[in-house]
């Protein structure tokens, strides 16, 4: 039985037993009657409808909402409305919300949340992947048991919210992260942390070419220098110390402006406001011509061989004249005396492949990827002496680079070496003699 019958039950004995003896002492029993009705009626209503509303306030819906007439439904009206209200705040709450995280989860930068005892509170995806973590996992646990670096340790101690710090692995290939800590709320902490890998490599690249320039230059101006001064103090008409200086001061003097041109064109390649001129390059012509240039430095001390098929390519001249050069250089300069250099351009396979093959002294496997870097070098002494920049195969890579190609590289140790450059399709047109005479031009 209800809990309201109850209490109308024990109500309703009380107003009768009022009702009789008060109609009793004034003689007005179907009036006491009435009222006793009328009081029981007005309690029943009262009573149902206050058990209905502690029903509903024990599990709150707005779909199954009482409904009733005169001062209960408009106290019932009124929670409805109450509680639409706070249906659509909790909504919109939930909505920004949601936005919030989704907006958290998408950044490329780490975000940790920290509570005020600098245990884990949120996470997203990219924090899990810079410092290792998993948010299901590590929720709740104190950031420094998770992140041991010292620096870091030591960083958190020391609240030092205004700067970032970097920390670095162990080995070279590791990340490089810069995190830093931004408080808010009531001793909360947010713990920001982005991946700087590749600037700092950048970073280190710029301070071995600054580096690297600076050596390059200092040798041949050293040499100079040492001349100048001999000149200086040397005795009048001596005409023989004259002219060894003065032929060793222009070798040196012709080595820097060699790395001058080197640095200028790889500059210009690298910058994307340096338009690419393109224009029918006929290969065949330019592979003969670059050939004929490096047999001076050869002196005839390696048999050269040229192979190259009638095909043309659109193309910079210029660029693809620099590309070929260091190719044939390159291979000049590491062949012993009486070597085969082979030069072959052809079409393979719906691509224009320029090859440069030479017998010499080889690569081993582990300097290969680093081939393209600017001044790497497998024996810089002999690189020095052989009169090359250590510029030569970058220059390479990024003309390949700017005409949509690729360089590959096969070399052996004590067997020579290959170096392939592949341009696409859509680079590759016929020889345009060629072509007339199988397609013959009718006139009238």
């Amino acid at each position: 039985m209800p809990d309201w019958i109850g209490r109308l039950v024990s109500i309703a004995a009380i107003a009768a037993a009022g009702a009789l003896l008060t109609g009793y002492v004034a003689g007005a029993g179907f009036a006491a009657l009435f009222l006793f009705a009328f009081l029981v009626a007005a309690v029943a209503i009262g009573l149902r409808a206050r058990s209905r509303l502690a029903k509903w306030l024990a599990d709150p819906s707005i779909d199954e909402m009482p409904d009733d007439e005169g001062a209960w439904g408009e106290i019932y009206a009124r929670l409805h409305r109450w509680l639409r209200e706070q249906a659509a705040s909790r909504a919109s709450y939930s909505h920004a919300l949601w936005r919030f995280r989704q907006a958290g989860e998408a950044m490329p930068d780490g975000v940790l949340v920290l509570d005020a005892d600098d245990r884990i509170e949120w996470m997203n995806p990219s924090a899990e992947g810079h410092f290792g973590l998993t948010f299901k996992r590590d929720r709740g646990q104190a950031v420094t048991n998770l992140i041991r670096h010292p620096a870091f340790v030591a960083y958190l101690e020391a609240q030092r919210f205004g700067e970032p710090l970097l920390l670095r692995g162990q080995t070279e290939s590791d990340r490089v992260l810069s995190v830093q800590l931004v408080p808010y709320g009531q001793h909360e902490k947010l713990l920001l942390s982005r991946d700087v890998t590749r600037w700092e490599r950048l970073e280190a690249v710029r301070r071995d070419f600054v580096a690297n320039v600076s050596h390059e230059l200092r040798t041949p101006l050293t040499v100079l220098r040492g001349f100048i001064e001999t000149l200086a103090d040397a005795r009048e008409g001596d005409a023989k110390l004259h002219r060894r200086s003065l032929e060793l001061m222009g070798t040196q003097a012709e080595r820097m402006q060699r790395l001058v041109e080197d640095l200028l064109m790889l500059a210009r390649l690298e910058d994307s406001r340096y338009p690419l001129k393109e224009e029918p390059v006929d290969v065949p012509a330019l592979v003969h011509a670059v050939v004929s240039e490096a047999e001076g430095l050869s002196q005839g001390k390696h048999r050269i061989e040229v192979r190259a098929e009638p095909v043309w390519l659109v193309a910079s001249r210029e660029e693809l004249r620099s590309a070929l050069t260091n190719l044939v250089t390159n291979a000049i300069r590491y062949t012993p005396a009486g070597g085969e250099i082979v030069v072959t351009w052809g079409r393979e396979a719906d691509e224009g492949w320029l090859r440069v093959r030479d017998d010499g002294e080889g690569i081993a496997p582990e300097h290969i990827p680093r081939l393209t870097e600017r001044f790497y070098r497998v024996d810089r002494g002999r690189s020095r002496s052989s009169g090359g920049t250590g510029l030569g195969l970058a220059i390479v890579k990024h003309v390949l680079q700017r005409h949509q190609g690729r360089l590959e590289i096969a070399s052996e140790p004590g067997r020579g070496s290959t170096f392939s450059c592949a341009f696409p399709a859509t680079r590759l047109a016929p020889d345009p003699g060629h072509l007339a005479e199988v397609t013959p031009i009718r006139s009238g």
